[in-house]
């Protein structure tokens, strides 16, 4: 009899909690068709009219040949058709998700989403853009000063200071033209830089008797991976001729003025705009073992919050699918996201372990070498690209084969317990899986954030994917779904990407800086959940600070 009734009670509590979570998808997915008519939606450098009166235009040929007729909405289908006469063309799309600013479609296995007009092009800098920035930058430090180790003391002027500078940064970039052309420029010089990588991946590559690696051989190991051992090499070169240095000792004197903070400080926040979070601490290995308690958390927060130049260049390889103007495009966010990202890293950083000791504020940068002449440093460049390499390979074949193999196993789970047709309900997802967990746990953060509400959960799966995995997971989802989100939401998670903050970097910095100067491994390993935190939010900044900007 007991066991009956804890039976009975066990059901009840399952259905309560399937109706919460059918709420709380319901809620997240909600859509009304009531938006539909007299409304112009774009896609790419297409556009689909659909007007008050029941017609339609259309120069979307990959949706549909016809350019223009009669459109109606039946069980939840849109209806095209062509007119009246016995060639009629009639087309029907199914609605997955439809509201103010956004419709997608669905037909024979394809997906076609459309934006409005200011969800498409952006509506710049408004008062609406600049309340949602206000909002999830307090967010944002209402986190840090949660889990700070001494609220007390945290130095709320150079929090200030910091995040202006973060903004003077974006506008002068994105906005000033002057400054905006110079770094247009810049981009260019890169994007082209990372072109040359592909002469030698063609030489390697190519088919016997041809100039080109063939279609079916051209993937991610042999386009995307050699960029990242050319600029490797590239980066050791202007490292031993001293290029590199006197950047980074320009860049750190901006910060050590501007923040005050210690020079070990502004040269490892500098350095992390162009190089790794292994290879920075190298340029202030003097002084890591006098760092204090603050200066550690500074160096782990600033590698966690921005990407090696080697990387950089893979990335953009990867959103930019060989179009010249997207690479152009995403090469210039993400240096513009590099730069943003020290004095958010020092923000942050500050913000989590205040510092509460003397510093030292000498700017000596380290003048010792990394090869004897300059062939050397391009062969230890090189050898250092190729493990990079080496190693986004294998972890790109283990990290999607466990994503695979816990996707299926949540698939089972959803399966039993009905929740994959709950989830596909909602229109975003199909089943209950990692990205679908992470897209609705996070979506609401997404929101606060400013993403716009229709790409939340979109926007929240890549942010889980990137820190609990890695960057190599979410960037090529984010090229998979550009169609999918409006340009503001894609520049938006084209800046929380760009960043190491995922929980393998915590053993990658425990173990890399830990060899430079042993004594410290204890406070490295303690900093580590918390570093991650305070990359993680910094990365969150600059994404919150770039949407305030479109």
């Amino acid at each position: 009899m007991r066991t009956m009734n804890w039976l009975l009670k066990s059901e009840m509590k399952f259905k309560g909690v399937k109706l919460s979570l059918l709420f709380f998808f319901v809620l997240l997915s909600y859509s009304s068709n009531a938006s539909f008519g007299d409304q112009t939606y774009y896609r790419k450098s297409f556009k689909l009219d659909l007007k008050k009166g029941g017609e339609f235009q259309n120069t979307d040929t990959l949706l549909t040949p016809q350019n223009k007729g009669n459109w109606s909405i039946k069980n939840n289908r849109l209806i095209l058709s062509s007119g009246s006469d016995s060639s009629e063309i009639i087309e029907k799309y199914r609605i997955v998700y439809s509201s103010q600013n956004k419709i997608t479609l669905s037909k024979n296995g394809m997906r076609y989403s459309y934006h409005d007009k200011d969800s498409f092009n952006g509506t710049g800098i408004s008062f609406t853009t600049i309340t949602k920035g206000i909002l999830g930058m307090a967010f944002l430090f209402f986190i840090a000063f949660i889990f700070s180790k001494n609220r007390k003391n945290i130095n709320w002027g150079m929090v200030v200071k910091g995040t202006a500078l973060q903004i003077i940064l974006a506008i002068l970039i994105l906005k000033v033209p002057f400054i905006s052309g110079a770094f247009d420029w810049l981009s260019k010089g890169f994007t082209k830089l990372i072109n040359f990588s592909h002469d030698g991946a063609n030489f390697l590559f190519r088919s016997l008797g041809s100039e080109q690696i063939h279609p079916m051989m051209m993937n991610f190991m042999t386009w995307i991976l050699p960029s990242i051992i050319f600029f490797a090499a590239i980066s050791s070169l202007l490292y031993y001729f001293g290029i590199l240095q006197f950047i980074v000792k320009k860049l750190a004197w901006v910060m050590h003025r501007t923040l005050g903070i210690s020079g070990a400080e502004s040269i490892s926040a500098a350095a992390n705009i162009f190089i790794g979070q292994t290879e920075a601490p190298l340029l202030v290995k003097p002084y890591l073992a006098r760092m204090t308690k603050s200066e550690i958390m500074c160096l782990m927060v600033g590698g966690m919050a921005t990407i090696a130049g080697g990387v950089l260049a893979a990335v953009i390889g990867i959103l930019g699918e060989g179009d010249a103007a997207k690479e152009l495009f995403y090469a210039k966010h993400l240096l513009t996201a590099s730069f943003m990202s020290a004095p958010a890293a020092i923000v942050f950083g500050k913000m989590l372990v205040p510092e509460t000791e003397e510093i030292d504020k000498n700017l000596d940068v380290p003048k010792e070498k990394i090869g004897a002449n300059a062939l050397e440093a391009i062969t230890n460049g090189t050898t250092e690209g190729l493990k990079l390499a080496a190693n986004v390979g294998a972890m790109l074949i283990v990290f999607m084969s466990l994503i695979a193999f816990i996707n299926y196993t949540l698939g089972k789970v959803g399966d039993w317990t009905s929740l994959n047709d709950l989830i596909a309900s909602g229109g975003m997802y199909s089943q209950l899986s990692f990205e679908s967990i992470a897209g609705y746990i996070l979506a609401p953060v997404s929101w606060i954030m400013g993403v716009e509400w229709q790409d939340c959960m979109y926007f929240g799966q890549m942010l889980g994917e990137k820190t609990i995995l890695n960057e190599f997971i979410a960037y090529p989802h984010l090229g998979q779904i550009q169609d999918e989100l409006s340009n503001k939401t894609i520049i938006m998670a084209t800046y929380v990407l760009c960043g190491f903050a995922n929980i393998a970097s915590i053993g990658i910095q425990v173990g890399g800086i830990g060899i430079l100067v042993p004594e410290k491994r204890s406070v490295l390993a303690k900093f580590g959940m918390i570093a991650l935190l305070g990359g993680t939010l910094a990365c969150m900044s600059t994404a919150v600070l770039a949407g305030m900007l479109f």
